[in-house]
């Protein structure tokens, strides 16, 4: 029941470790880009920001399969997930993994949001 309940924190990292992963070792094939979505990841490319945040995305992975980090990572790693949908829906203009991936971090937040209540009560005691 306890693996049941970490899906989708399992699931989220394995998305984030495959496709990480494969940023350094191109065992995906990845179609080209044409457009403003061309433009926009060969930006990210050429200046190394992707590399930034592919080292990112690997390393809150393998965090998120940590118990101890798992609550900071999945945190940590909620604007990342943000922006792929971001990127899908406004540059790209075609949803994709980035709606699903949406949908397993909010779910993943809220399984573990007694992690978080000391968070939001003590934001609210000082407000």
């Amino acid at each position: 029941m306890k693996a049941i309940k970490y899906l989708p924190v399992y699931l989220l990292a394995l998305i984030y470790l495959i496709f990480g992963s494969n940023y350094f070792f191109h065992f995906i094939p990845m179609p080209p880009m044409g457009g403003n979505a061309g433009a926009f990841a060969g930006l990210l490319f050429t200046t190394k920001f992707l590399l930034v945040v592919k080292t990112l995305e690997v390393g809150l992975a393998l965090l998120m399969l940590v118990p101890a980090t798992r609550a900071l990572a999945l945190l940590l790693i909620a604007p990342i997930t943000v922006n792929i949908l971001l990127f899908e829906l406004l540059i790209a203009q075609q949803p994709g993994i980035g709606v699903l991936m949406v949908i397993l971090n909010g779910l993943a937040i809220y399984r573990l949001k007694d992690k978080y209540i000391s968070i939001v009560k003590t934001k609210l005691a000082i407000a």
